[in-house]
């Protein structure tokens, strides 16, 4: 039964029936009064979860497009950037803008770690001449589990003056963004994560300073334009073809959001974070993420004493249909990863977890099901929240 499987990796993630039925509706005209009131629905639900009044570009392509359209319509080559890497996502976002000709300069944390404010104040304020032209961050980084103090992140470069561009592709409706009372200028997200829909779509947001900045910006763009982008939206097309299924399935995926609630949509992911890290804890594994930082959409996991995450995530597959993810980068032979966020419920939960502990438990490690299935139940039980 290798078709019936419980996909729990941070994505693509799984996608609600009602979803899937939207997608399969008959194909209109991108050009006509359907379509535009199509894209008007969703602006106003990408409106409410990215929480601000500036423009929301929709794309056809993955995260990573929406990472580069932020790059190449705010900056021009030679523009001095400040990448702050946490992870294997940081890390992609400085090779996006080295590969347009940015001079990039790296502020490398330890994987596992968050970003530092204070040495990233300490540096912004070396640069007194504000060479300087913008700080990408990713807020939350899935490779490590790690999630970024955005909103403290964001303090310290508008303090300075630079653009700051964020990556949100795993984090926008899994946790709480402020893109205007954060100040925010560009953020890139992603329909395939907490979006509960297909790959396929992805989200920029522009505020004012980025629009100044994209009057001067001379990077190379054709098809991630987005000031053509916008001159489309305002006459309520799309300068492309855009992926109509997607469009459909958007609409219905941010309908059941807006049903469940934005905030208790970061509760849900706050509880199932918590229950998977709380059952770890209880199996004797160790998190690879710092505990203070640690991200409510994944949970990385050092795999035990005797075990490879190969091993571990091939067992579960096999005998239980349960999907994990492996590691990225340098963690490739060190971690697996949970995903929990997207549509995910405590049941998705609590049937990974007991998978995972039987499994561990035929590879060689004695581990306590029991109690790890009861530190589990408690984090889920602590706090109210629905259920999606």
């Amino acid at each position: 039964m290798r078709e019936k499987q419980l996909l729990m990796i941070p994505g693509p993630t799984p996608v609600a029936q009602p979803v899937l039925r939207a997608c399969s509706k008959p194909m209109i005209n991108h050009r006509g009064p359907e379509f535009a009131e199509l894209q008007d629905e969703c602006n106003r639900g990408l409106a409410a979860a990215f929480k601000t009044t500036d423009d929301i570009l929709t794309l056809t392509c993955s995260g990573t497009g929406a990472m580069e359209a932020a790059v190449v319509n705010t900056l021009s080559p030679g523009d001095k950037v400040l990448c702050l890497v946490i992870g294997a996502f940081g890390d992609r976002f400085a090779q996006i803008a080295k590969t347009f000709g940015a001079q990039v300069e790296r502020m490398d944390f330890e994987w596992g770690q968050a970003v530092d404010e204070r040495k990233l104040a300490a540096r912004l304020k070396q640069d007194s001449a504000r060479e300087i032209k913008a700080v990408l961050v990713t807020h939350n980084e899935t490779s490590t589990g790690v999630t970024n103090d955005l909103a403290a992140i964001a303090a310290v470069v508008r303090e300075h003056g630079a653009l700051i561009l964020v990556d949100a592709v795993s984090s926008l409706v899994a946790m709480d963004l402020r893109a205007d009372e954060w100040g925010l200028d560009v953020v890139a997200a992603a329909s395939q994560k907490a979006f509960m829909l297909p790959p396929g779509l992805a989200f920029v947001s522009m505020s004012a300073r980025a629009w100044d900045a994209n009057t001067t910006a001379k990077m190379h763009r054709y098809y991630f334009d987005l000031q053509k982008a916008k001159e489309f939206m305002d006459k309520k097309q799309t300068p492309w073809t855009p992926a109509l299924p997607q469009m459909y399935g958007l609409q219905e995926g941010l309908r059941l959001i807006e049903e469940e609630g934005l905030e208790n949509c970061f509760a849900r992911h706050r509880r199932l974070g918590s229950a998977v890290r709380a059952a770890c804890a209880a199996m004797g594994l160790k998190l690879f993420a710092d505990p203070a930082h640690a991200s409510n959409a994944v949970t990385a996991i050092l795999a035990p004493e005797g075990t490879t995450p190969k091993q571990i995530r091939s067992l579960l597959l096999d005998k239980y249909g349960v999907v994990l993810a492996e590691g990225q980068g340098k963690l490739k032979d060190t971690v697996f990863r949970i995903g929990h966020l997207g549509y995910v419920n405590e049941t998705d939960i609590m049937t990974t977890l007991a998978a995972l502990g039987a499994g561990l438990h035929q590879l060689g490690p004695k581990v306590d099901l029991g109690a790890a299935l009861d530190a589990a139940h408690r984090e889920l039980t602590a706090t109210s929240g629905a259920q999606t």
